[in-house]
């Protein structure tokens, strides 16, 4: 039997139309397929092109269902238009929240991010870049994660405080954050103040800290020592800042409000002065900092710093494209830094009296329960 004679099996898939390639697309709108590559690329260069004529080439790959060669285009430009980012915590809200911003910008450029999570061990924070580096990312997110070398490619580190060539850090200006929160309390006639400090390994916890204790000596608002506690453990839950408020009652010294290290420690702070029989903010007044989703949602509502997270995770992603797209090395180490805002709720109030019904007995005989 002739070949021409042959019939297909029923296994065999029929044959579909050709799928729509780009000089196809040209040809129907009578451009040239480098001015559809850069459009539909997101290209450097493509803010030059008329809106009308990017309108016109995206409304035509919707026609025809275009889809761009991914493989081919990374082979000719030699590029994988993908990003590393490495976080503490997945589930941390904190992170969750950066994340949020980088996808968002990344999305609108093209690019996409692979993301590694190394629970502050030392171990993975050194392999970590390596690793990524060899699936071909053309840079790398670093989110409260130290960074303590340079690195091959371009990097920008949210939250990084450090100095190390090659790195942009982006940050929030903690000095004017200790104030928004200090200057909040005191005129709410707050004098006695109870600190909760950040874990050691968290990149703000020494700013912010040293911020705070330049602020309340700007102020002349004495910080007693057995009113500062610190987070300890690596769980992001409000568990460690029920722990750290515990000890802080069990100081046995009358302070009326408290500056959490973060909205979460915030939370667990306030189940522990509830369980020892105080109100917040009637008895004791909560002030948080990140103003992550749930604290708004919270009761009371949670009064806090907001430090625009999204928006920082944004600005690192826009940062490092334009990095890689650059034909200049960055030597030095820079720092882009965001502001931050009161976001002024319900668990904050005026200071009680020092010698109302709530003081030391109080304290004591609730954590002998």
């Amino acid at each position: 039997m002739r070949s021409s004679d042959k019939t297909k099996s029923k296994g065999d898939a029929p044959a579909g139309p050709r799928p729509a390639s780009l000089k196809d697309m040209a040809e129907q709108l009578a451009l040239s397929p480098a001015t559809l590559s850069i459009v539909l690329n997101g290209s450097p260069g493509s803010d030059a092109i008329p809106q009308e004529t990017q309108d016109r080439i995206f409304a035509e790959a919707r026609r025809l269902n275009y889809r761009p060669n991914f493989l081919a285009r990374s082979l000719r430009a030699r590029r994988s238009f993908s990003v590393g980012v490495m976080i503490p915590e997945l589930s941390d809200g904190y992170s969750a929240l950066v994340l949020s911003g980088i996808e968002d910008y990344l999305l609108s450029v093209g690019y996409i991010f692979l993301v590694a999570s190394h629970r502050h061990d030392p171990k993975l924070i050194e392999k970590h870049p390596q690793l990524l580096h060899d699936r071909s990312v053309e840079g790398l997110i670093g989110v409260d994660t130290p960074i303590q070398k340079p690195l091959p490619m371009p990097v920008v580190s949210v939250s990084g405080h450090g100095h190390v060539p090659g790195i942009t850090n982006i940050v929030l200006d903690h000095d004017r954050a200790a104030e928004l929160a200090l200057e909040h309390l005191m005129a709410l006639g707050h004098r006695h103040i109870a600190f909760c400090k950040g874990q050691a390994f968290s990149s703000d916890t020494d700013v912010r800290w040293k911020a705070i204790v330049k602020t309340a000596r700007r102020l002349r608002l004495r910080i007693a020592k057995e009113l500062v506690t610190q987070l300890e453990g690596q769980t992001p839950s409000p568990e460690v800042g029920y722990i750290a408020a515990r000890k802080i009652l069990a100081s046995g010294k009358f302070f009326t409000a408290y500056f959490a290290f973060n909205d979460i420690a915030a939370f667990g702070a306030i189940r522990a002065f509830r369980e020892a029989g105080f109100g917040v903010p009637e008895d004791i007044s909560v002030v948080g900092f990140d103003d992550v989703s749930q604290a708004a949602y919270h009761i009371p509502a949670l009064t806090t710093i907001r430090q625009p997270l999204a928006e920082m995770g944004a600005l690192a992603a826009k940062t490092l494209i334009e990095r890689i797209n650059s034909d200049k090395p960055m030597e030095r180490s820079e720092t882009l830094q965001v502001l931050p805002a009161l976001i002024a709720r319900e668990s904050t109030g005026p200071a009680p009296p020092a010698s109302g019904p709530k003081g030391h007995s109080l304290l004591i005989r609730a954590l002998k329960k």
